[in-house]
């Protein structure tokens, strides 16, 4: 090699190193195991789009799905994916978490019955049971607007927690209705099961819209820079998604192990239509609108300012 090859292999060789080092690392904590909910994280890291906007995202599942947002207020990890309405309460519990992208822009949230039941309108549930994944709180909060909705009130029915079981519980019969059911998933996974579900949407029986899925960071130390790089790769990512929803699910599956499942596809497909067009965007009288359900129900004591968690 001559010694100009040899200067321009250094020089490259150089150059690449910086690059490397100039990469801003960002630890993510994902709610839960990887999903088609996560679709713009995962594809904005299979296309290499937060690697062009000098960024060296490290993904990672929560051994206790509670924890990401208490590990970022922690100073643990950078950012995590929560939900709205427990950003909300961790804010007014004084949690130092401020929200910088949403992912879903819909709640995914629904009250399901078996649709060859007796149970065709939510005024029908009148002494009947709806088993939750979680008692109490914002579950029963939300159940109990919802049947108010329909001139009913949580006395009239039976609140059950059931844990995680909950397609099982409502195709086996044990309960009338689950609540916490995710439309894009839930839904295909009765279908599997040889069950058609009846879905009633929570914004369209009484309880305020918001944001299912949101990206928080600690508000005492956010870096807008970083923050708006990282939106950027985001925004690319579900742009793409959107544009070509079949080569993404193909990019999306083959990120690791046991993503490419039946009921992934069917969610993959329910899911596009629910994610963020524009992931730093928000409103803030939404916010306002749920914080005050929230109040109303006595999940929180005190409205947290907007401006103190909307970044």
């Amino acid at each position: 090699m001559s010694m100009l090859k040899k200067l321009n292999a250094l020089i490259a060789g150089s150059l690449l190193s910086l690059s490397v080092q100039a990469q801003e690392s960002i630890d993510v904590m994902l709610d839960w195991f990887v999903n088609p909910d996560h679709a713009a994280l995962i594809i904005a890291e299979q296309k290499g789009l937060f690697k062009d906007q000098g960024l060296k995202v490290n993904l990672q599942e929560p051994a206790d799905p509670s924890m990401p947002p208490k590990l970022v207020a922690a100073g643990k990890v950078d950012f995590a994916v929560t939900y709205q309405p427990e950003l909300i309460q961790d804010v007014a519990h004084g949690l130092p978490l401020t929200r910088i992208s949403t992912l879903i822009a819909t709640p995914l949230n629904t009250l399901m019955v078996l649709k060859d039941g007796d149970i065709n309108s939510l005024a029908d549930l009148k002494g009947k049971s709806i088993g939750t994944a979680i008692s109490g709180g914002v579950s029963e909060a939300t159940i109990g607007v919802m049947l108010e909705n329909s001139g009913l009130s949580l006395s009239d029915v039976s609140v059950i927690n059931v844990g995680w079981a909950l397609s099982s519980s409502l195709a086996s019969k044990k309960v009338d209705a689950i609540y916490g059911g995710y439309r894009n998933f839930e839904m295909h996974q009765l279908a599997m099961e040889g069950f058609e579900g009846k879905a009633f949407f929570v914004e369209e029986e009484g309880v305020p819209p918001y944001d299912e899925l949101v990206v928080v960071a600690n508000s005492r130390s956010v870096n807008k820079t970083q923050v708006a790089k990282f939106n950027r790769a985001l925004e690319l990512a579900t742009q793409y998604i959107v544009n070509h929803p079949n080569e993404a699910w193909e990019l999306f599956k083959s990120y690791k192990k046991d993503l490419d499942t039946k009921l992934n596809q069917l969610a993959w497909k329910d899911t596009l239509t629910r994610l963020a067009l524009r992931p730093a965007a928000y409103d803030a009288n939404r916010y306002q609108s749920y914080a005050e359900f929230l109040q109303s129900a006595g999940i929180i004591s005190k409205l947290p300012n907007t401006n103190d968690y909307l970044f």
